[in-house]
């Protein structure tokens, strides 16, 4: 299991977002943009390799985005619920995405296997996203997962605001 580091509201802007490990060496980049369909994101390793990135794909009936590993699709991700608290699957991978998200602190399981838990902690740097991925290989999918969940916090319109204290803790 590794801890991977995100600085606090890193993940949905547009800029440059880089990803640490718990001795704060930069081990990933993430670049892009969101807000029209086509839209994408990539990461990279900081060697330059792209290993994962996610394609914004439809508005249509909610926003769907598609997940790439190493340049194969692998799974589908779209919001299937939101109350009492928001529930995402993953096709293909048959992941699912649950907890608060407006905190936060939600996990992703296939099944009852639990894939990662993020949480937020505080550091003498600052304030960060502390992306818990219990093996190495899913761990660029999961940080492209917690980059579309930030999205859809932070740009879901007025209308759809939404009492955080009512959604079960991970």
């Amino acid at each position: 299991m590794s801890e991977f580091f995100i600085q606090d509201k890193q993940l949905s802007s547009i800029t440059r977002t880089i990803v640490k490990d718990e001795k704060g060496k930069s081990l990933f980049l993430l670049v892009g943009r969101w807000g029209t369909k086509g839209d994408a994101l990539s990461l990279y390793k900081m060697n330059g390799e792209l290993v994962a990135s996610i394609k914004q794909i439809s508005f249509t009936f909610g926003t769907r985005f598609e997940i790439y590993k190493n340049f194969e699709k692998v799974g589908t991700l779209q919001k299937i619920f939101r109350w009492p608290g928001d529930f995402y699957y993953i096709q293909q991978l048959h992941w699912t995405v649950q907890g608060n998200i407006y905190q936060h602190q939600y996990s992703i399981r296939h099944f009852n296997h639990l894939i990662m838990r993020m949480d937020k902690a505080t550091l003498f740097s600052g304030d960060y996203y502390v992306l818990d991925v219990r093996n190495d290989e899913d761990a660029p999918v999961c940080i492209c997962i917690a980059a579309i969940m930030d999205y859809w916090l932070y740009n879901r319109s007025k209308t759809q605001k939404f009492d955080y204290r009512l959604t079960p803790n991970c």
